[in-house]
């Protein structure tokens, strides 16, 4: 049986690690942060794997390095005992939102069947990939689909995206402009939802169109095909993955 007074010995180990790993990380963002010429990390953080940190960059890239910063790693970490993309799953992990934050009052909503599913989009009204995934979308089944207009490709999808949310009926009007190729009237309304989209995806890290997201905040970069994004939303209602 161990003796009680190992245990302060051993608080105080613990704590002493706990401290030199700290300022190892704060020594490895202080080098980075030199390396790039100002504050462009987010995150560091110690991995089990050879001595790498992990770092984030606030532009949401992940890299890695070693305790001396002596050089920078921009690849997958694969773990050979599990087979597990260690990168990938941490970037799905570092791009989830959390989904019940999202101003739905700033999306065109739609609702088929009986919408229980719900997923959000981030999409630019010129963006061909868009074109493709609402196309696709009209025979998704008993869900509901909140559209944010995210125009991002230039003048004229701006222009689009004021003439679709200004019309009387949005879903309509988008559905006819991404489906059929109906350009939405000039929109007279106010507008500035769109500036706070766009604002809002910037945070949010949406970096192309069409961005989606789950319910339970996982993100689907690109038009994926229906059956995926069937998948994705039935995991996600459910819970299960």
């Amino acid at each position: 049986m161990k003796s009680a007074s190992f245990r302060p010995l051993a608080l105080a180990l613990l704590l002493v690690t706990g401290s030199a790993l700290a300022n190892d990380e704060a020594a490895v963002r202080k080098n980075l942060d030199t390396f790039f010429g100002g504050q462009a990390v987010d995150t560091v953080k110690k991995t089990p794997y050879g001595g790498l940190y992990e770092v984030v960059l606030k532009s949401g890239e992940l890299v890695y390095t070693d305790a001396a910063v002596s050089f920078l790693l921009d690849g997958n970490v694969i773990d050979t005992k599990t087979k597990q993309n260690v990168t990938q799953a941490r970037m799905a992990q570092l791009m989830k939102i959390d989904f019940a934050t999202l101003p739905l009052d700033q999306a065109i909503k739609q609702v088929r069947g009986t919408g229980k599913r719900v997923i959000a989009t981030f999409e630019d009204p010129n963006c061909g990939y868009c074109k493709r995934l609402a196309k696709d979308m009209v025979n998704l089944k008993d869900a509901t689909i909140y559209t944010f207009l995210y125009p991002i490709l230039g003048p004229d999808s701006l222009e689009k995206s004021k003439g679709i949310w200004c019309a009387k009926d949005r879903a309509a009007a988008w559905t006819d402009w991404m489906t059929a190729g109906k350009a939405p009237a000039a929109g007279s309304c106010d507008t500035a939802v769109l500036d706070k989209n766009v604002a809002l995806g910037q945070k949010m890290r949406v970096s192309g169109t069409p961005t989606i997201f789950t319910v339970d905040g996982n993100r689907l970069p690109g038009a994926v095909p229906l059956a995926q994004l069937d998948k994705a939303m039935d995991q996600a209602a459910t819970g299960k993955r």
